[in-house]
């Protein structure tokens, strides 16, 4: 919750920030999708060294860079320095792997996507304040002043997580050594990981620039941005705890909907009432993430968990590396066409869902 507070400060307003360091929607397409690279290249290493060093040291390291990058950006007075700073945080986004595999050891007798949306509700908690008060401070100090506090939330949430429990390092079994399990690698896991990427790729597009896209052309100041943020968490908390109790391909495709929802109202709408509504249900992109892994921890075993979320992941944010640079494009040819392209996606992501998605029945495993 503590870093959802700091996080939800600055990263919902960085391409503004951007655009006041001097870049223009295609530069902060493109950097949003230079730091997507940082990202995707963390996945695996992560997923990796979960599996073999343990999960509570990866986390460590995740709350000890993020801390630092952040204090990067603060104290940066050029575009180039805080790209720096926003690649390097970008990079902790590794932090999902080793988390989801520690929550997943930990779960009980509940479903990975009851788990997974659960604590991803919880995170967003902290997301409903962050934006009201990045917000409010962006309007009467600067953007800067955001990061210099997110950074000292930062530095109280690195103090918390030192004192979680460990984990063991997962052997494998009897079974699992004679028996020549499914492997991760396998066909219909890769065919899986080829779903993810296009489903995220067609929910991401409408997103990078909705900020940008509220503030140039439909006249926003930086407090009404931060209320639409603080919405989404809201949206994020509310559709995680309701579809995260149903199986996870049928929370999994509402969330689809729900994004189709959105890039319609901000095609479509006009006011704060429907915006409002559109970042709601902005809250279930969030949603769909959390049930992508629950669906395909049913292809995973338990010793290659790290490495098997490492590449779901992998497949999200090579999303997030394309889409930016689209968006960018997309913006300078017609504003509107990145929501109106998202909806032409989304309706593909949803016949590939129906078709190829991995379960059909609960997502609980033991």
């Amino acid at each position: 919750m503590t870093w959802g507070l700091g996080e939800g400060m600055f990263l919902y307003f960085q391409p503004l920030y951007l655009q006041q360091l001097g870049a223009n929607s295609v530069m902060i397409g493109s950097i949003l999708g230079g730091i997507g690279i940082a990202m995707t290249i963390s996945y695996l290493p992560a997923g990796y060294l979960s599996d073999r060093i343990g999960r509570r040291p990866m986390l460590w390291i995740a709350w000890l860079i993020g801390t630092v990058s952040t204090w990067i950006m603060a104290l940066s007075s050029s575009l180039p320095t805080f790209v720096l700073g926003s690649a390097l945080y970008g990079m902790t986004s590794f932090v999902i792997v080793p988390l989801n595999s520690y929550l997943t050891h930990a779960r009980g007798r509940w479903s990975v996507g009851r788990t997974m949306t659960l604590i991803s509700a919880t995170y967003n908690i902290g997301m409903i304040v962050g934006p009201l008060l990045g917000g409010w401070i962006g309007d009467q100090f600067g953007l800067q002043r955001t990061y210099v506090i997110a950074g000292c939330i930062f530095f109280l949430s690195t103090l918390i997580i030192f004192f979680i429990h460990s984990q063991p390092v997962e052997k494998p079994t009897e079974f699992e050594i004679g028996s020549r399990p499914p492997s991760p690698f396998s066909r219909r896991y890769t065919q899986y990981l080829l779903v993810i990427f296009f489903v995220m790729f067609a929910l991401y597009l409408p997103q990078p620039l909705s900020q940008y896209f509220l503030l140039n052309e439909r006249g926003l100041n930086l407090t009404q941005i931060g209320q639409l943020i603080s919405i989404r968490a809201v949206g994020i908390i509310v559709l995680n705890l309701t579809l995260g109790h149903l199986n996870a391909r049928i929370g999994f495709l509402f969330a689809q909907s729900f994004m189709a929802l959105f890039s319609l109202i901000l095609w479509r709408g006009t006011g704060m009432v429907w915006y409002s509504i559109g970042y709601f249900l902005l809250g279930s992109y969030q949603t769909a993430r959390a049930l992508s892994i629950a669906q395909g921890r049913t292809l995973i075993q338990a010793i290659n968990m790290g490495i098997g979320y490492g590449l779901i992941e992998t497949a999200s944010a090579a999303a997030i590396i394309l889409a930016p640079p689209l968006a960018g494009l997309l913006y300078v040819y017609y504003p509107s066409s990145i929501y109106i392209v998202s909806l032409v996606m989304i309706s593909i992501a949803l016949l590939l869902t129906i078709f190829w998605s991995p379960i059909k029945t609960k997502d609980l495993i033991h």
